[in-house]
């Protein structure tokens, strides 16, 4: 029965993961990250070592690996949309700034004549679109970045609960007699 939670938990992840994939990073994908998380934690198990069964065990703890850092790709991507210090591509950011004001620019060339002279309505929709095409840039960065997150934490969870599984499968074999 736990499994199955495991497998639930699995499936919504990668469910939202595609569902989340369009447009801007809101921070409901973290909420729902963290949740998916504390799911496949609490009712998936590492895979312990099998002897017996080495590809078995090879093949359990990358799925769960990979799924765990697909939770947490999630949870992070508007964190990574956002913040700098988190996702220093100084490039990629220059150009969603340049996106920015290329929208910036289409909003004048669009509504110039429309506002009648109304300087502080052209200035909001001028700041609008900029907004707009700067967070639809940066969301789409992000989105092809994503993966190299998730693969980055799957490597850590899985490196840490191979660690663990051996240090545990060595605690529980017996001793000399």
């Amino acid at each position: 029965m736990a499994g199955d939670a495991g497998v639930l938990g699995t499936a919504l992840a990668v469910v939202l993961a595609f569902s989340l994939a369009e447009g801007s990073w809101q921070w409901f994908s973290t909420y729902l990250g963290v949740t998916l998380l504390a799911v496949v934690l609490s009712f998936g198990t590492v895979p312990l070592p099998d002897p017996a069964r080495p590809l078995t065990y090879v093949w359990r703890l990358t799925a769960y690996a990979l799924v765990v850092g697909l939770c947490v790709a999630l949870a992070l991507a508007p964190a990574l949309q956002r913040w700098d210090w988190l996702f220093p591509m100084s490039g990629t950011r220059l150009s969603c700034v340049e996106s920015g004001r290329y929208g910036s620019l289409r909003a004048q060339a669009g509504l110039g004549e429309l506002t009648g002279g109304d300087a502080a309505a052209l200035a909001y929709a001028q700041q609008v679109q900029r907004d707009q095409a700067v967070d639809e840039c940066l969301a789409a960065t992000t989105t092809r970045w994503l993966p190299v997150y998730a693969l980055g934490a799957a490597v850590l969870v899985g490196a840490g609960a191979w660690s663990w599984g051996r240090s545990r499968a060595r605690r529980t074999l017996p001793g000399p007699a």
